[in-house]
């Protein structure tokens, strides 16, 4: 037989990948939900089942209660290291994810398009190759989607999606693992998006029925959720028994709804759309008349930064706003899935309920 240099070197890379394996090669003991997540990527919530969302959401108040409540030392992470690529600012997702890693005991680098040569010396693919035999994962926050879907296909080692054009799937995360804080549980709730039909809407669109909430959204003319997507979330809709509501008016979304959630109607690279974009978002300002509509156990989510003209103050600022308490999740979410990519732990404290 030949020897082929190219299937050798395939060969190579798959028994280094775990990803690229069935997940009995590299899971270890199973845990009370039986779930593996160990050598996956983090790309979109689509890819995940209601049972591995809840599994994230149980490992992040898992790690939150034992480290931050009870003061545990959990170097989870000692010896591994984190790649982070940002092509956008970033205050939460780098604080989070730098902050949450090294409190795990490992090494994360940051890494801009002005401290390596991606996208110009050297092309993605040789970069996710090189970082691949450096570290133990990739986080990456990038304008195109597809450029996620490339890291993937080339890199050896997990790839986490800290936002993408298309999804925001860590920050959903946070926002699920506070409303389970705040309501003690996520299955009935009706959450009401209004706003722009954007990354974060469509992390929703791709999980929220998978965990029994209902979804209202509102969004104005042309600026709809994407099609795909839209059908996704149909689709998961009617297989999980929720309601979904597409609507032009903020206060038929927010009937009834005991989430109010918006985010910033003019996204890093949109800029040049502001005036476009402030004039077509007139009357989706959420304030206290919007929330007369909601349930009386109202609350409010934003993922920051937030301006005025997207949510009135007595509304951003009130006891019912869940935002700052929404931003520190994205620390514990963000470990969790750190922790459930690249190691065998199964959560210790008990499982709540979702």
């Amino acid at each position: 037989m030949l020897f082929n240099l190219k299937n050798f070197y395939h060969i190579t890379r798959l028994i280094q990948n775990s990803k690229h394996l069935p997940q009995h090669f590299c899971c270890g003991p199973p845990n009370q939900m039986n779930v593996c997540l160990k050598g996956r990527d983090f790309l979109t919530l689509e890819n995940y089942t209601a049972d591995e969302l809840k599994y994230l959401l149980w490992v992040a108040s898992d790690l939150k209660q034992r480290i931050k409540d009870k003061g545990e030392c959990l170097p989870l992470l000692q010896g591994k290291s984190l790649a982070m690529i940002f092509e956008k600012r970033s205050t939460r997702t780098r604080l989070a994810a730098e902050t949450g890693f090294a409190l795990l005991g490992g090494h994360p680098s940051f890494l801009t398009k002005q401290d390596i040569h991606l996208g110009t010396n050297e092309s993605l693919t040789d970069t996710a190759r090189v970082l691949s035999s450096m570290t133990n994962a990739i986080l990456a926050r990038v304008y195109k989607h597809n450029d996620l879907d490339l890291m993937t296909k080339e890199a050896t080692i997990p790839i986490i999606n800290g936002l993408s054009d298309l999804y925001h799937p860590l920050q959903i995360l946070a926002d699920y693992l506070t409303l389970q804080e705040h309501y003690g549980g996520l299955n009935g709730l009706t959450i009401a998006w209004i706003g722009d039909g954007n990354n974060v809407l469509h992390s929703i669109m791709t999980s929220a029925a998978k965990l029994g909430m209902h979804l209202h959204i509102a969004t104005p003319k042309g600026f709809e959720p994407d099609l795909r997507i839209t059908k996704i979330s149909e689709q998961y809709s009617k297989e999980y028994g929720t309601r979904l509501l597409l609507t032009k008016d903020p206060l038929e979304a927010a009937n009834g709804a005991n989430v109010l959630v918006t985010d910033t109607w003019i996204s890093m690279g949109q800029e040049e759309e502001k005036r476009k974009r402030l004039k077509a978002f007139q009357g989706y300002q959420i304030t206290m008349q919007t929330v007369k509509s909601a349930a009386s156990n109202w609350t409010f989510l934003h993922c920051l930064p937030r301006k005025p003209e997207e949510v009135a103050d007595e509304v951003f600022y009130s006891p019912r706003s869940l935002v700052f308490q929404e931003a520190e999740n994205r620390k514990w979410t963000i470990m969790a899935v750190m922790v459930s990519l690249l190691t065998d732990y199964s959560p210790q404290l008990q499982k709540p309920t979702f």
